[in-house]
């Protein structure tokens, strides 16, 4: 029953969060989310990548570890979303987007806060980094179909992960005026981007409710099948290992469509669309079910 407890603890305030996003979103559709997604891109997730990564206990080698870890989900997600859009006939390479990049930030990092504390924000945001990295360079790759270096070198949380590998290497102390300015901008940024997700859901339009509940169920259930594999293979075990469990079985990311939309034809976006809103629904009934398997096992 404490297990239950906890669960309820964990998922909670991440729902209702969500949930009053809905509810702004509904009341009024004009709402505009604009400043929420130049803020949380430009200085929020560039501090909470620095003040989740520096300031809870995570070593250089733990940060490296569970970003080579990210990066072979990754490739395991790529390869299912590849054969599974192909045989659904879908563009192989525009739509592979949200099938390999989980909303790790908007909803993974503030679950595994409530799960596991600060340890395991640390670690969640070690992998979050590397999805939030390859979101404006892999990202935009697959939606433009063409590569550019000025997006890597114009993308803040690229600095981000950068200044806080460098204070890992050396190990210097945050100076404590650091450590709360970033600490205050990495909660503010939780909850506005829980909400802007909220206020998503009013305006994104599924096209496809069949094709869109075969990706959705790719997105959902292969990923922690993926990262359990993955976790069994490498005999990890802890909270990290509960960790990247359920960073690996988020749904897919809201920014995959603000990236689609930018450099994709509509058809492709409006599938990205239907895969968004439809793991975002899925994933209320699955996140429970793999929080509590991953603090059953995973402590």
């Amino acid at each position: 029953m404490e297990l239950y407890f906890k669960l309820f603890e964990v998922l909670f305030p991440v729902f209702l969060i969500i949930g009053i996003g809905y509810y702004l979103g509904k009341k009024d559709p004009k709402l505009n989310t604009k400043f929420i997604t130049d803020f949380a891109g430009n200085i929020g997730t560039p501090a909470m990548i620095f003040y989740t990564i520096t300031t809870t206990g995570v070593t250089l080698e733990i940060f490296l570890e569970y970003f080579i870890y990210a990066l072979i989900i990754i490739a395991g997600f790529s390869i299912i979303g590849l054969v599974v859009l192909i045989l659904l006939k879908n563009d192989p390479i525009s739509e592979l987007p949200p099938l390999i990049l989980p909303n790790t930030g908007n909803m993974g990092i503030p679950i595994c806060l409530f799960a596991y504390g600060t340890s395991g924000l640390g670690v969640a945001s070690a992998i979050a980094s590397v999805i939030i990295l390859f979101h404006f360079t892999l990202g935009v790759f697959l939606a433009k179909k063409q590569f550019s270096f000025d997006i890597v070198i114009k993308n803040a949380p690229t600095y981000g992960i950068l200044i806080s590998v460098l204070f890992l290497y050396f190990e210097w102390d945050v100076p404590k005026f650091l450590e709360n300015s970033t600490f205050l901008l990495t909660y503010s940024t939780i909850f506005l981007v829980l909400m802007s997700l909220g206020v998503a859901l009013t305006r994104l339009k599924v096209k496809s409710w069949n094709k869109s509940i075969v990706l959705a169920t790719t997105r959902v259930l292969g990923g922690p099948i993926i990262a359990f594999s993955l976790i069994k293979i490498l005999n990890l075990s802890g909270f990290a290992a509960g960790v990247l469990l359920i960073q690996s079985a988020m749904p897919s990311a809201v920014l995959t469509y603000l990236v689609g939309s930018m450099y994709s034809e509509k058809k492709v976006v409006d599938s990205i669309v239907g895969v968004i809103v439809v793991s975002t629904i899925m994933s209320f009934i699955t996140i429970p079910v793999i929080v509590f398997f991953a603090l059953k096992y995973f402590i």
